[in-house]
């Protein structure tokens, strides 16, 4: 077998002790050789297997931590029973339950009337949101002449202990929601104001059905499984294609759904000539702010893009309320306008 001669320095020097020098003749360092012997093939290869099992299993969990994220019940909290309700704010509100448009469940929600209200405004909140984190707008809504409902989808808000998916399965919620908004004010015309999940759901479910007649995209990703490749590069800092095949796999497996298969990106085109409103904070940690423009280039007329420096996910209503509510009340005051037409009838 080979050897692989490697200098060692004299035990002296590396111990920093300085050896005398004879008179006359300066010191020498000695030099031994070690021999260590050139590794087998059998032990490269196991190296290598130990290493490629790390890697892969490296994979497997991050791939189900993915999903378990997506997917698992929400639990129950003390922050569950401190919440706000209508009652702080004043307002007419009824609570309504009403069915998705499948599932042997019922969605939760606020129904609050107007007087002779022309407009309905559907409110959605987003990913494990509660009907309570919106109230504030649904206020100004009303208050502004408008019906308003505000639910939340199954699971994420309250009853806890409910599987739930990133706008899958919650498509039949948000249409639950317009088939009761329709039953309970028929003559007017229905606006949505979306966030975040909820605005990807509003822009896939608008494109399918003409109920809605005005849109409000507020933090809506552009794809499932864009959000997902954004969260994974900003935490793992790696290439995430091997992570987002393996969780598409396990996802379809756990969840019965694909990434590809919730795509507002794919649908929103189909809303016009309706006018669609896309709102998104330049600082958001939770969608890439590059999925607002994406999803402006692909809407068809009428459309307006609003984007707001250094607000992060949701936030435009923080970074300044007055403007956000002005912007938000004069696009359906323009956008639902009644036509002479629609008034006879």
């Amino acid at each position: 077998m080979a050897r692989v001669a490697v200098v060692v320095c004299n035990k002296s020097v590396l111990s920093g002790q300085r050896r005398p020098e004879s008179r006359g003749e300066p010191m020498m360092k000695q030099q031994h050789h070690l021999s260590i012997p050139r590794p087998s093939f059998k032990q490269v290869l196991l190296v290598g297997l130990g290493s490629g099992l790390g890697v892969f299993g490296l994979l497997v969990t991050v791939a189900i931590s993915i999903v378990a994220v997506l997917t698992h019940p929400k639990r129950k909290t003390a922050r569950d029973l401190y919440t706000l309700s209508p009652y702080e704010f004043d307002l007419p509100a009824e609570a309504v339950t009403f069915p998705p448009r499948q599932g042997d469940y019922l969605v939760a929600g606020w129904y609050i009337p107007y007087p002779q209200a022309t407009t309905t405004i559907l409110v959605c909140p987003g990913y494990r949101s509660r009907a309570a984190d919106v109230l504030g707008i649904c206020a100004h809504l009303w208050k502004a002449g408008h019906n308003v409902l505000v639910f939340e989808y199954y699971g994420h808000g309250m009853p806890v202990g409910t599987a739930v998916t990133l706008g899958y399965c919650e498509v039949n919620d948000f249409l639950g929601a317009v088939a009761y908004a329709k039953a309970r004010a028929p003559q007017t015309s229905l606006g949505v104001l979306a966030y975040s999940m909820g605005a990807a759901v509003a822009i896939m479910c608008s494109a399918w059905q003409t109920e809605v007649e005005a849109l409000v995209a507020d933090s809506a990703f552009a794809t499932h499984r864009g959000v997902i490749d954004y969260h994974l590069r900003r935490a793992l800092h790696l290439p995430s294609l091997p992570f987002l095949w393996l969780a598409d796999a396990l996802l379809w497996q756990r969840a019965g759904y694909h990434f590809r298969q919730v795509e507002p990106l794919r649908d929103i085109a189909a809303i016009s000539p309706r006018p669609v409103l896309i709102i998104h904070g330049q600082n958001d940690r939770v969608v890439d702010p590059r999925d607002a423009q994406r999803l402006y280039a692909a809407a068809r007329e009428p459309k307006e893009l609003w984007l707001i420096p250094d607000a992060d996910h949701c936030g435009a209503y923080f970074a300044d309320r007055p403007a956000y509510v002005a912007k938000i009340d004069a696009f359906f005051r323009r956008s639902l306008a009644r036509t002479p037409q629609r008034n006879a009838s």
